[in-house]
């Protein structure tokens, strides 16, 4: 008995100095790698197109030379469905061309950082087309990878809205990537693989990303309308003549440089650069940068600097609101297609100011067509009959869509009344009514404004 206590006791001492000696031997785990800081952004711009970025370029230059500010830029398309003004290039040969002139372009400005999200240019003006055709899931994925892997303050992007002038949906698509990925890369369970840690970052095989979620803090939009007056007093303004202290121009002069690299976008191609950039130059000197704030997580005020109130590092994750349906009650219309889904996406992204800001129109040139998407809704338990017609200005025509729809119960029914504007010179604005009634009872009209003379993507 008494030799084998000795015996237990012994085992126990030794498993006992075993298990130090092993803890003695335990080596310390390297430090995790932060975040690689050659990546890292204040701005990240997101536009559609190669030259898209030309209107803000003078207030980049302001923020990169004198406000010692870092800039990426995701474009997401290549452009390759435009024309060509210096060669026969076209279609793949046109997007390997775009994406040189767009590198170029930055790099006068000493942005290195630029990355294309795969989107296909699409001649459209309604952004469902554009988000469709680019596999919107896959453009939006991309995007929030550059969010993270960028990790920027200030996202500006284009307008998420129909307004005439800025009716090109690749722009407006461009605009609802970024919105979406401004709220979206700081939630952790949106691209999940993109957050997962990797298995051993030191070794090949890696499936999961290990990025960081990052949530932004600023938001802004920049438009192209060709009645831009409703951006007015929504955001900071910057003055594209001021002189750079640094660069010793006006910031209008190095917009304008920049723009020249796009040169199979340039009215008269290589041969008449300078020409081109002496019309560049006379453009950006009368066109000051007008942002518009579309939301901002942290205190500051709608005017002040696209800066104010930014804190450094990261900002706890804010989710939005998120889709919510409406109530209807009987029979009713609304206006379908583009029109429909940005009510519906401002809302869930606690943007709705916009729906304030920007009224329902389109823009038509002369003795063009112009269709307007149209939601009858039955929220009955009895089938009905609705009749949809429209009041049009002198002289428009309604081509097609007014008639009598069978509307079952419970139901929608997507329609589409398609006018002709007339030939010659009009009023800027035409306002078109549309309603519809049901058994000589009317069940609701829209108003619905265009201007005329502008159109096309």
């Amino acid at each position: 008995m008494k030799n084998r206590l000795i015996h237990i006791v012994l085992l126990l001492f030794v498993a006992s100095f075993g298990a130090r000696i092993v803890r003695a031997q335990a080596a310390t785990a390297p430090a995790a790698p932060a975040p690689d800081a050659r990546y890292k952004a204040d701005i990240l711009l997101i536009v559609a197109h190669p030259d898209d970025e030309t209107l803000l370029t003078a207030y980049l230059a302001r923020a990169i030379y004198d406000e010692h500010k870092r800039v990426a830029v995701a474009y997401a398309t290549c452009g390759g469905a435009g024309g060509d003004t210096v060669s026969f290039a076209q279609g793949r040969a046109l997007c390997d061309e775009r994406e040189i002139e767009a590198r170029r372009a930055m790099a006068s400005l000493g942005i290195t950082n630029v990355w294309f999200l795969g989107g296909l240019d699409t001649p459209t003006e309604n952004v469902l087309e554009s988000l469709g055709h680019w596999n919107h899931g896959a453009v939006l994925e991309r995007a929030v990878r550059i969010v993270r892997l960028t990790r920027p303050e200030v996202v500006i992007t284009w307008i998420p809205a129909y307004v005439d002038g800025e009716n090109h949906g690749d722009h407006q698509a461009a605009a609802v990537i970024a919105t979406e990925a401004f709220d979206l890369a700081g939630d952790p369970t949106a691209f999940p693989e993109q957050v997962a840690a990797p298995r051993d970052y030191l070794q090949y095989n890696n499936l999961t990303e290990g990025l960081e979620s990052w949530q932004p803090e600023k938001l802004y939009w920049f438009t192209n309308a060709a009645y831009p007056e409703f951006a007015k007093g929504q955001g900071p303004t910057y003055s594209s003549t001021d002189i750079s202290p640094s660069q010793h121009v006006p910031y209008y002069e190095i917009a304008a440089r920049s723009a020249s690299y796009h040169l199979t976008q340039l009215p008269t191609g290589p041969a008449g650069w300078q020409a081109t950039y002496q019309a560049a130059l006379d453009y950006f000197k009368v066109r000051p940068v007008d942002l518009i704030l579309g939301k901002s997580l942290v205190a500051s005020s709608k005017t002040g600097d696209v800066f104010e109130g930014v804190v450094p590092g990261p900002i706890p994750f804010h989710p939005v609101t998120g889709y919510r349906p409406q109530e209807h009650h009987g029979l009713s219309i609304e206006l379908g297609g583009p029109w429909q889904f940005y009510r519906r996406f401002w809302a869930a992204h606690d943007i709705n100011h916009l729906a304030q800001l920007v009224p329902s129109e389109a823009g038509v040139g002369s003795g063009q067509s112009l269709t307007v998407q149209i939601v009858l809704r039955n929220d009955t338990s009895s089938p009905a009959r609705v009749a949809l017609n429209a009041t049009v200005p002198n002289r428009w025509k309604i081509t097609s869509g007014a008639a009598v729809y069978p509307v079952a119960a419970n139901s929608t029914y997507p329609a589409a009344l398609v006018f002709l504007a007339p030939q010659g010179s009009r009023p800027d604005w035409q306002t078109l009514t549309i309603h519809a009634e049901s058994d000589g009872k009317p069940v609701g009209s829209i108003p619905f404004r265009v201007s005329y003379g502008h159109s096309g993507p």
